[in-house]
Order: structure tokens, then sequence, then C-alpha cells
């Protein structure tokens, strides 16, 4: 195999999902029917990881320093939802009449990995909701052991600021993700949610 088509299979290789044979069958494919489609998706791949950033309110993808949600009058200011990732955040605005505002972690507490608190910008959340305009922190976390800790962890810096915390819950089934739950079951869900309790969080997480 040319040396530069190993590079490309290999590059390939970084998207979820993709082995060594469907990232060789990517790279023919681009080089056998699709060069223009190569050239454009080069391109954008490029254009986005120079300009796509993180919102300095949300911390959802942006090209501006504050996103057009962030931006937007017409939402309501004292509803804050916590995502753990931008796509879990598309999957509620498309399936939800949801107006409030957000606030992305980009991952969920998991000291083995190293990310803790901090990594998930904790602080940061912490910090607006001294501010006081949000009363209610809706928690959407998936459900997964790591997504209840994390759920737990963002329950106890809701209580320490005086807001009311609640969880999104019915019709999301366990080990599920946001992105891949289909809009009728997200709708329900999102109307179902419970109050969360303030529970210790797993040690490993608190004391990252």
């Amino acid at each position: 195999m040319s040396p530069l088509l190993d590079e490309l299979v290999q590059a390939l290789r970084c998207l979820p999902g993709v082995g060594a044979k469907t990232a060789q069958r990517m790279a023919f494919h681009l080089l056998e029917r699709d060069r223009i489609g190569a050239r454009r998706l080069a391109e954008k791949l490029v254009a986005a990881a120079e300009r796509i950033g993180q919102c300095s309110r949300c911390r959802t993808f942006s090209e501006e320093p504050i996103c057009s949600l962030c931006r937007s009058p017409g939402r309501d200011d004292q509803l804050l939802c916590v995502v753990e990732t931008p796509a879990d955040l598309y999957a509620v605005e498309q399936a939800t009449g949801y107006r409030g505002r957000y606030f992305v972690l980009h991952g969920r507490l998991s000291p083995l990995d190293g990310r803790g608190p901090r990594e998930l910008g904790l602080d940061r959340l912490a910090d607006r909701l001294a501010e006081g305009q949000v009363r209610e922190l809706i928690v959407a976390t998936n459900p997964t052991v790591e997504g209840e800790a994390t759920a737990h962890y963002l329950a106890q810096i809701a209580h320490a600021a005086g807001i009311t915390p609640s969880r999104i819950a019915h019709g999301v089934p366990v080990g599920g993700e946001l992105e891949y739950i289909d809009r009728t079951t997200l709708a329900h869900a999102f109307l179902s949610g419970r109050r969360l309790k303030v529970q210790r969080v797993i040690q490993l997480a608190v004391t990252h």
C-alpha cells in the first residue's frame, strides 16, 4: 500500500467505531469515486478544527465567543439544563420544547480517565449558579453509572447554591445515550423528571 494511502487509512481510524477495514473502505471510496468530496471534506475539517471553539457561557461548540443559544433573548434564564456533550444538547433541542439555557460538561466524572470536576468545568457552573438568575437546574446526564455519579455531584452544587435540581429519568433506558434515544422517548423523559435528593457521590469522584 502507498505510504500516503496508509497514512490516510490510519487517520480515518480516529473516528468512533471505525476499524482498519472500514477506514480502508472509506479511503478507497474517496479516491476511486469522490475526489471532489474528499477535497471538500478535507477543507471543512481544517476549517472546523481551526475556527470552532467553545461558547464561553455554556461550553457548547461555537464559532463565536458566545453561541446563538446563549445570545437568544427568547430563552428562560431561570432554567439551566446540564448535558454531557454538544450532541446531547442538540438531541434535547430537537426532541423537546425546552426553552431554557444550557451548560455542557464535555464528559462525565471519571477519575480513572482523568476527568474530575475541574475538567468538566464545574467551577464555572458553580459561578454561574451564584449569579442568582437560575432557579432550577435540570440534570440531563446519561443514565450510566458515571452519569448518575455526575448527576448527584451536580445536585450537591445546586443545593449549595440554594437551587432546585431535577433529573430526567422516566423513559430513558439505563445505559442509554441521549443522542441515540428517539424523540418521543426523550420528550416524555423530559416532561417526567424527578427531583434529585442530595446523596454522597462515589468517593473517587468527590476526591479527585
